[in-house]
């Protein structure tokens, strides 16, 4: 039995689980309803995906789609997809015909999740967040840092994706942002920022997802009362590279898990 049919490791359903509760706990505002997925990666051929209407602060494997990469990435090869075509490739993308059908959106996560260290995705809504990102603020919010914390967190800039229609041209944007981010930084982003959507936090542990988006979170709060106040003050771009490249910082980023 090759390896990409093995069955996912506990583990890693539960740390999607996990994962998923926290960023849809009430209390948070990330997300409500059927609103945000999350997901996994199990190996270079499959990942684990929330499925389509699904809860993340309830979710259970039931809600949860196991599915298979390349038809996904072949659908990246026709940007002109029909959404019939689109829910035909989500359909068969499957594990298995038991498995409900993945979000629309696991087509960027199937993306995101094949990036190096990049094990774990959490894709939400937060109020504060989508406040700035609904606003001419949004260039700032994701190129401009107010405090270190939101460096080590969230890293030292976000890509900003102009808004485009959900399914394969908002995968396709997403790719398109994050290898620029790649090419200039050398390494993922921890945080992609949606225009008029959303935040995406990655990471090699559920512990940097959550931490990315509270953090985020966190900056957008800070942010809006900074406007409130006369304006925001940034960090300026040496503050932010000297914080970035920190051994101290590097060192809490390990215990922390980030």
């Amino acid at each position: 039995m090759s390896s990409e049919l093995l069955p996912p490791s506990p583990e890693h359903l539960h740390s999607l689980l996990d994962l998923s509760h926290e960023l849809g706990r009430e209390d948070r505002r990330f997300a409500i309803l059927g609103e945000g997925n999350t997901s996994v990666r199990i190996n270079e051929h499959e990942f684990m995906v929330k499925a389509s209407g699904s809860s993340l602060s309830n979710l259970i494997r039931s809600g949860v789609a196991l599915c298979k990469t390349q038809p996904i990435f072949n659908l990246f090869m026709t940007p002109d997809a029909s959404d019939d075509e689109i829910e035909s490739v989500l359909l068969s993308a499957r594990r298995s015909e038991n498995e409900r059908k993945p979000s629309t959106e696991a087509l960027f996560h199937a993306y995101l999740l094949s990036l190096p260290d990049v094990h774990f995705v959490g894709h939400t809504h937060p109020e504060a967040v989508n406040s700035l990102l609904c606003s001419p603020h949004a260039a700032d919010f994701a190129n401009k840092r107010l405090f270190p914390d939101q460096i080590v967190c969230c890293g030292a800039t976000s890509p900003l994706v102009p808004y485009v229609h959900p399914g394969v041209p908002l995968a396709l944007a997403i790719k398109q942002e994050v290898e620029a981010h790649i090419e200039r930084f050398g390494e993922a982003p921890r945080l992609v920022l949606l225009r008029n959507h959303g935040l995406i936090a990655l990471g090699k542990t559920p512990n940097a997802v959550i931490a990315a988006t509270m953090m985020a979170e966190k900056a957008a709060r800070v942010f809006l009362g900074a406007v409130s106040a006369g304006g925001p003050t940034f960090m300026d771009a040496e503050q932010v590279s000297r914080i970035a490249g920190w051994n101290a910082e590097h060192y809490r980023q390990k215990v922390l898990g980030l």
